[in-house]
């Protein structure tokens, strides 16, 4: 395997990941990533929120509990080996009513499950030490989590795999893909590409690369836009690091919260709120082909039915900073209309299946000589190292299978 000629599509932290391990542990291999944009990382890896995720939330024994408690410890040696700017701050989950105490305290019992170390229950004295403006009536404090320059450990990446012989080719987005012998060729905006193994980690576009290996979508990438405000600069103050909420599990996903982020500044959100683009980073972006892809998925349609309060009450939320902030102000009651200033948005490459129900853990899916990440939304970024080892692994069972 040594040899194998390996094209890997997508070049965010996951493809970079990928790349990135291959190379380590076949330091002879024929590395290529192909990335369609004119630079690395320029969505989901280079979109988000920039928060190192230690596995707090994920179901035990699953895939994102193993590689999360495994992938910020190699994320993080990865940045105090390369210089890349992060800090371990710390987390607070919080419960704002008694009615989120249960289900606060069934996390604290999953992340100790999932082996996070210094997990500890605070009283609202002692959480306010730390966050003196949050409001709530328990909280846990994580101490694990962090923050990190994700466009910084994509750029250290291209460097170390190009260090190495491998090739990052920009503005190569693949539009073909055709079986040769026992291989691919690609048909790219920098020409054919060929490959002994295609290794699919297109994010936002993983379903559609899917079908072009011939493999059917058994689940498909959904856009939610997620929205976010700024704290004003003179308002900082009022969150010293990362101030979550109880996920409710009425709810399919997490819910405004406070970042700190690493290049300064306050973020607050997201929401979420299906995108008409999967690209879709403003409310005004549109493109046909990928509306209709959603409006015609089942899966789509059965979330709706599932969630019509929830899907209501987000889009009403994303034309209102009144409705923004009363949510922001169940964390921290001192937050003002006037404290708020337009701030970036991502897309998350969330995979939904047929029933309308969100694919929770990570999901791949195998085809001859070819290996798709279909979902990896967070803690994508935080575990792309150790999701990178974890693609050695499965090309290696594919290629034997081949």
């Amino acid at each position: 395997m040594a040899r194998t000629r390996f094209l890997i599509i997508g070049g965010g932290l996951l493809g970079l990941g990928a790349a990135y391990r291959i190379g380590e542990r076949y330091p002879d291999a024929d590395v290529t990533v192909c990335e369609k944009e004119d630079g690395v990382a320029r969505h989901q890896s280079g979109h988000n929120s920039g928060v190192l995720h230690c596995g707090l939330y994920y179901k035990p024994g699953s895939l994102k509990a193993r590689l999360a408690v495994g992938g910020i410890r190699q994320m993080v040696a990865f940045c105090q080996q390369h210089a890349i700017p992060h800090e371990i701050c710390g987390k607070l989950v919080v419960a704002t009513s008694e009615e989120e105490v249960p289900r606060l305290k069934d996390l604290l019992e999953r992340g100790s499950q999932n082996g996070l170390e210094g997990l500890k229950w605070m009283t609202p004295a002692e959480f306010r030490e730390i966050e003196p403006h949050a409001a709530g009536v328990a909280a846990i404090r994580v101490p694990q989590e962090g923050i990190a320059d994700y466009p910084k450990v994509a750029e250290t990446l291209v460097r170390l795999i190009e260090g190495r012989g491998g090739r990052v080719l920009l503005g190569a987005r693949v539009e073909k893909l055709r079986r040769q012998d026992k291989g691919w060729v690609a048909e790219t905006g920098k020409g054919a590409q060929e490959a002994d193994m295609v290794i699919n980690c297109a994010g936002l576009h993983s379903d559609r690369v899917t079908e072009l290996t011939g493999s059917r979508r058994d689940v498909r990438i959904v856009p939610f836009r997620g929205e976010y405000y700024k704290l004003r600069k003179e308002r900082q103050s009022l969150v010293r690091h990362l101030i979550y909420p109880v996920p409710d599990p009425k709810f399919p996903f997490l819910g405004v919260h406070y970042t700190r982020l690493i290049r300064g500044g306050v973020e607050c959100g997201p929401n979420a709120v299906l995108a008409f683009a999967r690209e879709g980073y403003k409310k005004s972006d549109f493109i046909p082909g990928d509306l209709w892809d959603a409006l015609t998925y089942s899966g789509l349609w059965s979330f709706l039915r599932r969630y019509p309060g929830m899907s209501y009450d987000e889009l009403r939320r994303s034309f209102s900073r009144r409705l923004f902030c009363e949510s922001l102000q169940r964390l921290v009651p001192e937050v003002r209309e006037e404290d708020l200033e337009p701030g970036g948005a991502g897309v998350r490459a969330q995979a939904m299946s047929p029933n309308g129900d969100l694919v929770q853990d990570f999901h791949f899916v195998t085809s001859p000589r070819a290996l798709h990440v279909v979902n990896a939304p967070s803690p994508g970024a935080t575990c792309s190292l150790a999701i990178g080892q974890e693609i050695v692994r499965m090309a290696e069972q594919v290629q034997a299978a081949s």
